[in-house]
């Protein structure tokens, strides 16, 4: 009963502050009354790793009730291949390459010959520090891989109140409390049911190395052994999601809580059977069992195609979203994630702040949404393979052209009736070519060509 009398005062509240100040945003004070929102971000599943989206092997119940309660989104994308500059624009709301982040944060000396800072700028705009200054709490959970070296900022400096991270500030926090992810954002949710929160739940599965458990592996006894590990990964994902939900039943609150799920690019390559055990000397098991599933999308992760950036989008919030219904219409990137989510808390933008994403919150609620903005990539993965050469592309309405110029290659598709990328239509379409790779070179003449001085480790030699 609270929780819906939450979720009424929040929509009073908003529409106050819309109908008799301009457009204000709801105060710090009355923050206990806003939703809370948890974003679950899972690592290089395909877009067919889900039961629902009609894997050929992997068990996804948990995700599959959570469609059924909410909407399946089937033109959602990420703003970039790899795991790094995908979660950059989650947390900023701009394309990556607006702050030099190509590719995945690695050694000092990789990030220099690609181009690239350090860490992700704490001084940049970051959605959880716009959150916690309108009263929410913050949390992130998981995965960070947002930079490392010496001087890396800590994760609170983005805006976070609580944060237990690998590939982050304090290097394997989780692993050495003894706990895994979902077990800390549950004791973040437990700890602020009262007021109003944001979780940030970066899940490591299925990157690698695989870390099977044994139940798992014996409920898939029956598959081959590369599927039988995969499986096994893939439901550990989706049993944290469950344990989330029916928490937020548990404590009454899930009436008061948009909960989406999503995953930063597509699978990983599958690799030989030399690759059984992960190959940095980790414990954990290898590539040989990256068999995930793009659900017949064209490439897989390091690709610009549907395979790589197309990634799953369920969206749940009993009362608000509808539920039960797939959406094949509404375009959404990641970029869009932030507007949207201070839409839902009732937070303005920072004046000054112009994100790249469009408030999508009109898709959530099951109504038309056009968007606005073109929708851009920059992928500088120095690959030449089948599906892996594009370095650059743009989705403008129903089409999509990626590029790479030192390659001389351009394909254009039309993303309305050919959603796997199956039909290049560059020659038939020429005009159409022309106009997308003059918006393309515009945007790209647009980015910056050297990162901030201030998030690398040691001035770079000019």
């Amino acid at each position: 009963m609270q929780a819906l009398l939450n979720n009424a005062k929040w929509f009073l509240l908003v529409a106050a502050a819309l109908l008799t100040n301009d457009g204000a945003s709801v105060s710090a004070d009355d923050a206990s009354v806003r939703p809370n929102i948890i974003f679950i971000f899972a690592d290089d599943w395909g877009y067919g790793d889900l039961s629902g989206h009609g894997s050929s092997f992997c068990e996804t119940p948990n995700l599959d009730q959570m469609a059924a309660e909410g909407i399946d989104f089937t033109n959602f994308t990420v703003n970039s291949p790899v795991c790094s500059p995908s979660r950059v624009a989650v947390m900023t709301g701009q394309f990556p390459a607006r702050q030099c982040i190509h590719q995945h944060f690695a050694g000092v000396s990789s990030n220099r010959k690609r181009g690239m800072p350090d860490w992700l700028d704490p001084q940049g705009p970051s959605l959880p520090r716009m959150l916690q200054d309108a009263g929410y709490k913050t949390g992130h959970f998981g995965k960070w891989h947002l930079g490392g070296g010496a001087g890396v900022p800590t994760e609170d400096q983005y805006g976070y109140d609580d944060f237990a991270t690998f590939n982050g500030s304090k290097t394997n926090e989780i692993k050495k409390e003894g706990l895994a992810s979902v077990d800390h954002a549950e004791k973040f949710i437990k700890a602020n049911k009262d007021t109003s929160f944001f979780v940030n739940l970066w899940l490591h599965e299925a990157h690698l190395a695989h870390f099977p458990q044994e139940r798992y592996l014996q409920k898939f006894s029956d598959l081959d052994e590369q599927q039988q590990v995969y499986a096994s990964i893939i439901a550990e994902g989706d049993e944290g999601v469950g344990r989330v939900l029916s928490l937020l039943k548990e404590l009454d609150i899930d009436k008061n809580t948009l909960v989406v799920f999503s995953t930063d690019n597509g699978p990983e390559a599958t690799r030989g059977p030399g690759d059984k055990i992960h190959r940095t000397g980790d414990p954990g098991l290898g590539g040989y069992y990256s068999v995930g599933e793009s659900g017949g999308l064209k490439g897989q992760k390091r690709s610009l195609f549907a395979g790589g950036i197309r990634a799953p989008f369920i969206v749940r919030w009993p009362d608000v979203v509808p539920s039960g219904r797939v959406d094949k219409t509404s375009v959404m990137t990641a970029v869009d994630l932030l507007p949207t989510f201070l839409h839902v808390a009732g937070v303005e933008l920072p004046e000054g702040f112009a994100p790249d994403g469009d408030n999508a919150f009109a898709a959530f609620e099951g109504k038309p949404f056009n968007r606005s903005k073109p929708i851009f990539w920059e992928w500088r993965g120095g690959e030449s393979k089948e599906h892996t050469w594009p370095s650059l592309g743009i989705r403008d309405g129903r089409w999509k052209l990626v590029m790479n110029k030192e390659l001389g290659k351009t394909e254009l598709y039309d993303e309305q009736n050919d959603w796997a990328e199956t039909n290049n239509l560059a020659q038939q379409q020429p005009e159409v070519v022309e106009q997308l790779t003059q918006k393309l070179e515009a945007w790209k003449q647009s980015l910056p060509q050297t990162p901030n001085e201030h998030c690398c480790v040691q001035p770079r030699k000019r």
